[in-house]
């Protein structure tokens, strides 16, 4: 076994001083060169396969850790060995977007957390950052992905509802195995969450955009501005598709239920993320947050997001409001870490109890109470309480609610049959075929909010049971 990361050190790309990215949208991070990313590979060790599942050497625990099983030992190799091609094939086979789920994946929850390294002082290989650069590399070479352009069309039909990750994944599947793909996005852009729910300072959307254009240029039929909203038009998609995908996601909101919430001002974290990219595509040229103090309630990514993306449309102040401490924040912690270096401001063991409105209910301030940590619950995490007599009032002019997002049923998942659950996700089975056999699901409108590439994993799933229903195989 090499132990060669016993004497390169961990690198992980360089950040843009924060003084330069407050003033614009551009990544926050730098890619690898040729050189860092061959010495960071050569810190992989090539592990043990993982015994307990008897799949030999293409396994490993990096890769058990990925929803998408990606081929991560074997890509990660051929960087080090500077073998581009081999590595841009074995990372896009399983993968339908690894460039764009190296930027995006919480890497060190997933692949880097299961890595062998990472329980060490020494830490993961940094596989994301590899996987970025091989695949921009690739492009630069004038590689491109795979979308079966070869193959001869079989005659087979399949509806896609939906362009994030698990749409864009199972389009990009069914493409390969040589069905004619229609897809159905309600927005002006695809790839929907990928697009504008996350900032354009973690990912650029030209990287998002160029998969679709390649897409298209396959022989995917892209309708943007097409919502399917009725049981019309349910009706006849399927008369006219062999099999339908619905990748909604979970599009709702959550309320923090305060008195006042409806005052001009509260916003939903989703619609300040999305006014910012349109302005980064220069649709307009508004800032509805300059020059104002911005408070934003949550302690997640979509917060995380909503405070950067506050501080880089000028707002004058920018607060966090969050009811636990920081090592219970559920986001990652290197965004934490970027968002203080930005200024933002945290408020920790702090609840939101009432939005403060003038004559003409606009916020002028939000009342909240202190609360403190008690003893942990059956699941383990520590009880909540709120402190009697501890409120207090922080001055603001727009409040940005991030807490999460919920399902919503659409008018004809009934006249379709689908079956949803309680909180109003769709219920499917392991194939992702919900309890109409020709209407798969996948994604958040399955899962609830989750990751992309659990989306990504989720539309791969639905395109491999739709081609075995076609008699394909890749």
């Amino acid at each position: 076994m090499k132990k060669h990361y016993l004497k390169v050190k961990r690198e992980t790309p360089k950040k843009r001083d924060p003084n330069e990215r407050i003033v614009d949208f551009h990544p926050t991070y730098e890619m690898f060169s040729e050189s860092e990313a061959s010495l960071q590979s050569a810190r992989c060790i090539k592990c043990p396969i993982d015994i307990v599942r008897d799949l030999k050497s293409e396994f490993s625990f990096c890769r058990t850790g990925c929803p998408l099983e990606n081929k991560i030992p074997i890509w990660v190799e051929k960087v080090k060995e500077g073998d581009i091609e081999g590595a841009f094939k074995a990372s896009n086979e399983v993968s339908p977007f690894p460039e764009i789920l190296g930027l995006v994946c919480p890497h060190d929850i997933l692949c880097q957390g299961g890595c062998t390294i990472s329980r060490t002082e020494h830490g993961s290989v940094t596989i994301g950052a590899i996987e970025v650069y091989l695949n921009e590399e690739a492009f630069k070479r004038g590689l491109r992905p795979y979308y079966g352009e070869d193959k001869p069309k079989t005659g087979h039909k399949v509806a896609v509802i939906g362009s994030g990750p698990a749409g864009f994944s199972c389009a990009t599947f069914l493409l390969r195995g040589g069905v004619e793909v229609d897809m159905f996005e309600k927005s002006d852009r695809p790839g929907g969450l990928l697009t504008y729910g996350i900032p354009n300072f973690k990912i650029c959307k030209d990287v998002i955009l160029r998969r679709f254009e390649w897409m298209q240029e396959a022989g995917l039929n892209l309708y943007l501005n097409t919502e399917i909203k009725s049981s019309a038009q349910m009706k006849e998609m399927l008369n006219e598709y062999d099999a339908i995908f619905v990748a909604l996601g979970a599009p709702s909101g959550r309320s923090a239920r305060m008195k006042n919430e409806d005052a001009h001002g509260v916003y939903h974290v989703m619609d300040i993320l999305k006014h910012a990219q349109k302005r980064v595509f220069e649709d307009f040229y508004e800032f509805i947050l300059e020059g104002k103090d911005v408070v934003v309630i949550g302690g997640g990514d979509s917060a995380m997001d909503a405070v950067r993306t506050a501080v880089r449309t000028k707002a004058k102040s920018v607060k966090c409001l969050y009811r636990r401490d920081e090592d219970n924040m559920p986001g990652s912690k290197k965004e934490v870490i970027n968002a203080k270096e930005e200024g933002v401001q945290f408020e920790f063991y702090t609840a939101p109890k009432e939005v403060v409105v003038d004559e003409g209910h606009h916020v002028k301030g939000i009342i909240c109470q202190r609360t403190e940590l008690g003893e942990p619950d059956e699941s383990g995490r520590r009880k909540l309480s709120v402190v009697e007599g501890s409120e207090f009032e922080i001055p603001c002019d727009v409040i940005i609610l991030a807490l999460g997002f919920d399902n919503v049923i659409f008018p004809w998942y009934e006249d379709a049959q689908i079956k949803t659950g309680k909180w109003g996700e769709v219920l499917v089975d392991e194939n992702k075929r919900t309890s109409n056999p020709r209407i798969f699901a996948g994604g958040d409108a399955v899962r609830g909010a989750d990751l992309a590439v659990t989306a990504a994993a989720d539309g791969k799933k639905a395109a491999l049971a739709i081609l075995k229903d076609f008699g394909i195989s890749l």
